[in-house]
């Protein structure tokens, strides 16, 4: 028998929530292994093996080891081509890239969990180091609401004249799943509602009638904390 994936993945990742949605939209079946990150169980030295970055997600398939979101789900897309994940239109297939691009590296970073607490092991970098010398929790938060809306703002502007049921038109493409894993995590951890975005809110509210995205957010994984009683 083939041996299944495996997604090393941690409940809150907003990185390894998309990965999620992409293996529920190709119907995917895959082991999911947490990694708990509270509890610095990305330093350990068995799964610094497997991505030397210290970070999550990471996927194995056989002997292939991928350790980038972006990178997972675009190997993926190669590999189980149905459904697409990126249109035939030129055009609207830069409009995902950007997307992706926008989130994943104007506004994810900034909301790392590495960069709102401080962890007790020695791995992390010195710009984390400088943010936690300089500015206390309130300042922090701020700092990432800030980063957070700038990139809504960005994201409204860009879609604005193009997106349809969802982000780019009436079909589920990459940057519908780095949209849905952002605002849902911006949304639970820092409390920012997407309705001053109104094709952002639009296109989350479409998400949320679907179960490939429902069945794929932090609180239904296998590592997430029970629910208060």
């Amino acid at each position: 028998m083939k041996e299944k994936l495996k997604l090393y993945s941690y409940w809150r990742s907003s990185c390894g929530h998309r990965v999620r949605i992409a293996l529920s939209l190709k119907v995917i079946e895959y082991e999911y292994i947490p990694v708990n990150l509270l509890k610095g169980e990305q330093f350990d030295p068995d799964f610094m093996k497997i991505n030397p970055m210290g970070t999550v997600p990471a996927l194995v398939d056989g002997e292939v080891v991928i350790t980038d979101s972006f990178a997972i789900i675009m190997y993926l897309d190669e590999k189980y081509p149905e459904p697409p994940l990126l249109p035939r239109d030129l055009h609207k297939r830069a409009l995902n890239y950007q997307v992706a691009s926008i989130i994943s590296s104007g506004i994810q970073p900034h909301q790392n969990l590495a960069v709102i607490i401080k962890h007790d092991k020695l791995h992390f970098c010195f710009f984390v180091r400088y943010i936690e010398e300089k500015t206390n929790g309130e300042e922090k938060i701020a700092w990432v609401n800030n980063a957070i809306r700038k990139g809504y703002t960005a994201l409204e502007k860009l879609l604005v004249n193009y997106a349809g049921i969802y982000a780019t038109g009436d079909e589920i493409y990459l940057a519908d799943l780095f949209l849905v894993a952002q605002v849902h995590g911006a949304m639970i951890k820092f409390k920012i509602d997407v309705e001053p975005y109104p094709t952002l809110a639009k296109c989350y509210e479409s998400y949320k009638e679907l179960s490939v995205f429902e069945d794929a957010v932090p609180a239904k994984q296998p590592d997430a904390p029970a629910p208060m009683i």
